[in-house]
């Protein structure tokens, strides 16, 4: 490690002491061949020109062979993990004899695996290219989801939802990569809600999923085991289509022609985080444990998940504690997932169009302090009201828009291959946390009401509209931190973001340089944000 690390510390030694990138010289050393993106080695140091027309038509083509994909896997992703509330509404715990805090502990152990594995996960994210890694992944949890039907003991099920958290491990932060890796930074948000808005989706889908199975009478499987069933056998047979159409990253996408794999490279150079790499840098790692932004966006990560992981494991029983049947609190959850759908897509299309993250997330967090409050209000009085109770419940969708947001806003604020595996796999660990935390706080000897983790709760999205705040005065000081490298280095203090023009700009382009300064250079080398003096941080 120690060896790798000293000749990574000189690449970036040369890297801020190299003529072209300081001076911008047009030629591109050995070095940076060696240690660049794969993008750098397909394009060299030429500029291809794109026009908008050929923007759009690229963008459209990766929407559908890519995006389409991602979409329908993590929608199969949630669906795996929604599905334990309603087997337990339908006899899970009943039949499996489960007893005190076991089903809780059911609801955190995959989160446990997820957090315990995220080292490794950082590894083969970066090492192992996306065709071969997510047919993996999916056939995996897709199999242990299936066996949870087998599952007959509080033993069995930990290990089948152990499996099924060490398989969904990497979904995320390679679902964010490719993001990163396929769009510009104005495309992200949308494109990021298009698949996790799909928490709303699966959410709607698993209530009408296991109403429908639920019906069903045999006196050779219950309910939830058709449940889990269905689930796994459809995720099983993902795996050999994703396997078949996914494709890495640019370079390598069998869906474009040699012309517009270069295109697409160029038209992402406006990012400033690169386009992929197969190379674990371990630079990257020091890099990133000694960045301050690591702890804040792992911080609004398990924060936010708290309340997260207290709806899908714990949605349907606060609903049927609210007086309703099995099926009316399955029914019943399906406006929540429709809720959960429009947060989604409604916070990443606001910030798009206004280019703020920061003030959208806040704003998202807003309503789901108000739910809690209407829950603790409800539960604590003595003239209960279920409409009161199921509007407050329904509020907490709200906190759905705020995983996306974060996402999208760590991918733009972070540049370099092993840095962005790194981040997103905090980011998965402290949701994993937070999976973790939510479930635990509601125990066993406070039901039905579940006071103190509706306060505890209240509280920590409290907390969370400060995290927020600390991030937006960072992300400013680290700004000013790169105006003054750039001048340092002779470059303008000011550059202009192309990467959130809504229409293709060509970035660095020598009629825009100036002092013969020519921009853009460093965009393909696979740098971090800190080396790289063109990188501009977004609120």
């Amino acid at each position: 490690m120690s060896a790798q690390y000293m000749e990574e510390k000189e690449e970036v030694e040369h890297v801020e002491a190299g003529d072209y990138h300081k001076h911008g010289a047009d030629h591109l050393t050995q070095r940076d061949m060696k240690h660049g993106d794969k993008a750098l080695k397909y394009v060299g140091e030429e500029r291809i020109e794109v026009t908008e027309e050929d923007n759009v038509r690229i963008r459209r083509k990766t929407d559908k062979y890519i995006l389409s994909l991602l979409v329908w896997v993590y929608f199969l992703q949630i669906l795996d993990k929604t599905i334990l509330g309603y087997a337990n509404t339908f006899g899970m715990s009943k039949d499996t004899n489960l007893v005190g805090n076991q089903y809780s502990l059911l609801g955190s152990v995959n989160a446990i695996v997820q957090l315990a594995w995220q080292p490794f996960s950082s590894y083969l994210l970066v090492r192992v290219p996306a065709r071969y890694l997510m047919p993996a992944m999916i056939f995996g949890w897709g199999a242990a989801q299936g066996c949870m039907a087998a599952a007959h003991t509080f033993p069995g099920l930990m290990v089948c939802r152990a499996l099924l958290g060490l398989f969904e491990a990497g979904c995320l932060p390679l679902f964010s990569l490719l993001t990163s890796q396929w769009y510009r930074r104005s495309e992200q948000p949308v494109r990021v809600a298009a698949w996790y808005s799909t928490n709303g989706i699966a959410t709607m889908f698993a209530a009408i999923l296991s109403f429908g199975l639920g019906h069903v009478q045999s006196p050779h499987i219950k309910a939830w085991q058709l449940i889990f069933m269905v689930c796994g056998i459809i995720t099983c047979l993902t795996a050999p289509i994703v396997y078949l159409f996914i494709d890495s990253d640019i370079s390598t996408a069998r869906f474009l022609s040699e012309e517009d794999k270069a295109k697409g490279i160029e038209r992402l150079r406006a990012n400033q985080t690169g386009t992929g790499s197969n190379e674990f840098k371990w630079a990257h790692v020091y890099e990133l444990f000694y960045d301050v932004k690591t702890y804040l966006w792992i911080s609004m990560t398990l924060l936010l998940n708290v309340g997260a992981a207290v709806t899908t494991y714990f949605g349907p029983t606060l609903i049927g504690n609210f007086g309703f049947d099995k099926y009316r609190t399955a029914l019943l959850n399906m406006p929540f997932g429709f809720l959960q759908f429009l947060a989604i897509l409604a916070g990443c299309f606001v910030a798009t169009k206004f280019k703020l993250k920061s003030g959208v997330l806040a704003v998202f967090i807003v309503p789901v302090i108000v739910g809690l409050v209407l829950l603790y209000v409800e539960n604590t009085s003595a003239n209960f009201k279920q409409a009161p109770a199921l509007a407050g419940y329904y509020l907490l969708a709200f906190l759905f828009g705020g995983n996306p947001i974060i996402v999208s806003w760590m991918v733009a604020n972070t540049a370099g291959q092993t840095k962005k595996a790194l981040i997103m796999s905090a980011f998965n660990a402290g949701s994993a946390a937070g999976n973790i935390i939510g479930p635990l706080l509601f125990k066993k000897q406070d039901s039905p009401k579940f006071i103190p983790g509706i306060k505890a709760v209240l509280g920590i999205f409290c907390a969370l509209l400060a995290v927020v705040g600390i991030m937006v005065v960072i992300l400013y000081f680290f700004n000013k931190q790169r105006q003054n490298q750039r001048v340092a280095n002779g470059k303008p203090k000011f550059i202009k973001d192309t990467s959130m023009e809504s229409k293709y700009q060509a970035y660095g382009a020598d009629a825009d340089s100036e002092g013969g300064v020519r921009l853009g250079q460093n965009a393909l080398l696979d740098m971090t944000d800190y080396k790289n003096d063109e990188f501009v941080y977004l609120y």
